[in-house]
């Protein structure tokens, strides 16, 4: 088993079919499965061996892609590093995982620490100045036609991608080349996905999102993967009409801007897959997608723990507001604080258990036993099961809000201010409180040219909403903190409220 047979099988399918367009340049299968070769056999000259890290630091290129397959070839564990990390961040992360190499692109060559002579063996620029003796493409002129992947046990680890953790450091959750596959497997029989098909990939390849559930899938299909190095409107949109793109995934907060464009700026014809996952999809944003384009976002939960999807909520099989059945072997259960399975609609903590779980957390075995108890991933996510099995989430344990002994999941607070025509964008949290312990602050992002004041704000709620879970607190701002996968950053939001 080996990861980078989705590859090999797909060349020798469809060699000459695009595998990758970027920036409207088109490579082959064949092509990409070369340089994939003489990248390895480069690397392998380098000392590069079985189970040596190699880090990935780079946007959405092709050479992603070329750098991760190489490693997978040697048995080499990819280990990729968020864009919009700085120098000490990535000092760590290299620390932790003991990287041999790292790939690195133009924009973040400044933050890959240069002052330990005993950390990195080799630092590869992706981009720039080819004439570099360290450029990647100095490698693809070799003589290399093929490379014999190595034969992987299913335990053996594939990836490692660091969480980004509300406290303390990163830690880095390890992916088994067996975890992938039965992930990418679960997902291209999910989305019915087919060779015909051409995925869109905004989402970056950093994230577990992006690299599995959409490069991954896609190359295992022999499809074409439409990539930019980042989400950016117009690109985005003119890219789906120009190269017919079928498969579309994006974050919710993409999916809010794309309703707030004109209709005559959007061509969506071709598009028969929509889909999202990374944070809870407003209701009122999924009523106003299917009622404007006639085809629901599909909806899905995981975690990068889980490879990363673990439950769908799909067309055929649709219901509004779950998170649906789990995926193929996969299997889920919501646990109450007493640590027994809860009824039917009661909340809980939602637990994870199949091939798609992680192998633990790298250099952590403690956190990994704390996380991961009779082989159930305890995701730290609070959710519910409905009688026909369906699953819901409200929110992570630790944005809960506790007012007064109240429990008030922000994400409920924050559908139903997203029902407010005037509302594009809302984050709820919880502010300190010396009687209550916590009181309900809502950051809101209106609509251009709307105006709402506070106290309507909060008398809308109130018709909507049980009074302790009504905020207490309104601000309107011109727009939220987010991640480079689109998520809305509450921790920041946290930290100006206490300044």
């Amino acid at each position: 088993m080996n990861i980078v047979s989705n590859l090999e099988r797909s060349v020798t399918f469809c060699p000459d079919k695009p595998a990758i367009i970027f920036e409207d340049t088109p490579i082959t299968y064949k092509e990409l499965h070369l340089k994939v070769c003489r990248l390895a056999s480069r690397m392998r000259s380098l000392g590069v061996k079985k189970g040596d890290r190699i880090a990935l630091f780079m946007a959405n290129i092709p050479e992603f892609a070329i750098v991760y397959y190489a490693a997978m070839k040697l048995g080499a564990i990819a280990v990729s590093l968020n864009v919009m990390l700085v120098k000490n961040e990535v000092k760590y992360i290299l620390g932790d995982c003991g990287a041999k190499i790292i790939f690195v692109g133009e924009d973040q060559a400044c933050q890959v620490p240069t002052d330990d002579p005993d950390a990195l063996e080799h630092i590869i620029l992706v981009e720039g100045d080819e004439n570099n003796e360290h450029h990647i493409s100095r490698v693809y002129d070799t003589g290399v036609e093929t490379f014999q992947a190595l034969d992987m046990a299913d335990t053996d680890p594939a990836v490692i991608l660091y969480t980004s953790g509300t406290t303390g450091y990163p830690k880095g959750a390890t992916l088994s080349h067996f975890n992938v596959v039965a992930n990418v497997n679960s997902t291209n029989y999910h989305i019915r996905s087919t060779k015909e098909d051409v995925f869109h990939l905004f989402l970056p390849l950093f994230h577990c999102f992006g690299q599995n559930f959409i490069m991954n899938s896609c190359i295992k299909k022999g499809a074409t993967l439409v990539m930019h190095k980042r989400f950016e409107p117009a690109p985005v949109i003119e890219a789906v009409k120009k190269h017919k793109v079928t498969m579309f995934f994006a974050v919710p907060t993409i999916y809010i801007y794309l309703l707030n464009m004109k209709d005559e700026e959007i061509d969506f014809s071709s598009i028969r897959y929509f889909f999202t996952a990374a944070s809870v999809m407003p209701n009122d944003v999924a009523n106003r997608w299917r009622a404007k384009y006639g085809i629901p976002i599909n909806d899905g939960y995981g975690l990068t723990e889980c490879s990363p999807f673990a439950c769908y909520n799909h067309d055929f099989n649709y219901k509004p507001g779950a998170i649906g059945h789990p995926v193929i072997n996969v299997q889920m259960k919501i646990v109450g604080e007493d640590g027994k399975a809860a009824a039917p609609g009661e909340w809980g903590e939602i637990c994870i258990k199949g091939p798609n779980v992680m192998l633990g957390y790298w250099n952590k075995p403690t956190e990994t036993e704390k996380t991961i108890i009779d082989g159930w991933l305890h995701t730290g996510d609070v959710g519910a099961q409905d009688e026909d099995g369906d699953f819901f989430i409200v929110d992570r344990v630790k944005d809960m809000i506790i007012s007064a002994g109240n429990n008030i999941y922000p994400a409920e607070v924050e559908n139903h201010i997203y029902a407010h025509p005037a509302v594009n964008e809302v984050a709820v949290l919880g502010i300190p409180n010396d009687v209550k312990g916590e009181s309900v602050k809502a950051v809101i992002v209106l609509k251009p040219g709307e105006k709402v004041d506070p106290e309507e704000m909060i008398e809308f709620c109130k018709e909507r909403m049980s009074r302790y879970k009504v905020p207490k607190y309104i601000d309107f701002v011109t727009e939220l903190p987010k991640s480079a996968t689109g998520k809305i950053l509450k921790r920041i939001l946290r930290d100006e409220a206490a300044d």
